[in-house]
């Protein structure tokens, strides 16, 4: 009876349903911050002015210590305190490593010779190659210094100091220099080179153009057409010499023959810095080199010749590229190998600021295919420029 009992209990168990779970309890709910959401579009760009800002203040920091640090260092050397040397910061750098104690120096004269107002450098580039010459001079290793020109010619005073800076170089320390000439190495560049102790030039080099420039011009046609008239109050009848605003029969012939008596003063100048240089160079170069020849000066009448032609009539010692230079620099120096080193400004703070401080004026230019150089009224120029005459 009970085994039947039992038995009804566990069928009417198995036919029921299954009691509902009990319901889980949600974990307690932490404590600590609402959740953060992403910052907005505004939020986003003022955080990235801020970091504009940062970094710009961090890179004006950097530019002042280290502008504070050159002005210092061109005052404390390793053996005390000396005073700031007012030329050009100039850094040795090697351009050519040939693993060899001995180097010689390469000093370039590039494009128009003139002063910085003329230029628009910093320095005046007599100023900066009589700096480079000096270093030179002042290092032993240096044995040589090769003159690189590709140039037009420029300014007369310029070129004149040049050319003395160079025969000075060579005399006092006895180290040769050895010209090697571009594409052009005409007039004033030309003027610069003969002082070398030798001159190398490419058989397509021109060269030449032996004379001496004096540019003007006169537009008072123009201002009669206009209907403008120049009041000119002056202390003497030459004061206003070469003015542009006078009319033909105003200039006096006295004046003409003034200013052709200047230039033919600076050509006499010029043949004589080329006889002199070439008659000294021949002289250490003995048998070897070019010596100039008999009419020579026939042909120093403003004219261009090739590298070649200018070999011929011994304006230059030898035919051949940088490379022959620097075999003939080598060879002067008595040296089987060397290093080529240049003496350059490296960018500083103050040449940063004066950039900062350059405005770009808008002006109306005309492109006439090449870069002419600003010529001055009433200056002198050994220059070769097409066109001009």
């Amino acid at each position: 009876m009970e085994n039947d009992e039992k038995m009804n209990n566990e069928m009417s168990d198995a036919g029921s349903p299954p009691p509902a779970p009990s319901a889980v309890p949600k974990p307690p709910r932490l404590s600590g911050p609402p959740p953060v959401s992403p910052p907005s579009r505004k939020q986003r760009s003022g955080r990235t002015w801020v970091y504009l800002v940062l970094g710009f203040v961090a890179v004006v920091v950097l530019i002042v210590v280290a502008g504070l640090w050159q002005v210092f260092s061109g005052f404390v050397t390793f053996g005390g305190l000396e005073s700031l040397d007012s030329g050009p910061n100039l850094r040795e750098v090697v351009i050519e490593n040939n693993r060899a104690d001995a180097k010689l120096a390469v000093v370039d004269i590039q494009g128009v010779i003139g002063g910085f107002y003329f230029t628009g450098d910093e320095y005046d580039i007599a100023e900066l190659v009589r700096h480079q010459l000096k270093r030179a001079e002042q290092d032993r290793k240096i044995r040589g210094v090769i003159l690189r020109i590709d140039s037009p010619g420029g300014e007369v005073l310029a070129a004149d100091e040049i050319s003395r800076h160079i025969a000075e170089f060579q005399k006092r320390t006895g180290k040769p220099v050895v010209a090697s000439m571009g594409s052009l190495a005409a007039s004033g560049g030309y003027y610069v080179a003969a002082p070398c102790r030798w001159i190398v030039a490419h058989e397509l080099t021109l060269t030449g153009s032996i004379g001496v420039l004096m540019n003007g011009y006169n537009y008072r046609g123009l201002m009669n057409k206009v209907g403008v008239r120049p009041e000119v109050y002056k202390s003497g009848r030459f004061k206003d010499m070469m003015s542009p605003t006078r009319a033909d029969d105003e200039i006096h012939p006295e004046e003409r023959k003034m200013l052709q008596a200047l230039v033919d003063e600076c050509y006499e100048r010029f043949k004589k810095v080329v006889a002199d240089g070439r008659k000294n160079a021949n002289r250490l170069n003995d048998p070897e080199g070019r010596t100039l020849a008999a009419n020579w000066a026939e042909y120093a009448d403003g004219r261009v010749f090739s590298g070649k032609q200018a070999y011929e009539l011994g304006f230059v010692d030898e035919l051949g590229n940088f490379k022959t230079a620097v075999a003939r620099a080598m060879k002067l120096s008595e040296l089987d190998r060397a290093n080529l080193v240049q003496f350059r400004q490296p960018a500083d703070f103050f040449r940063l600021l004066r950039l900062f401080g350059k405005t770009e004026t808008r002006a109306l230019k005309i492109d006439w295919g090449v870069e002419l150089p600003r010529l001055q009224p009433g200056r002198l120029y050994f220059l070769f420029l097409p066109g001009i005459r």
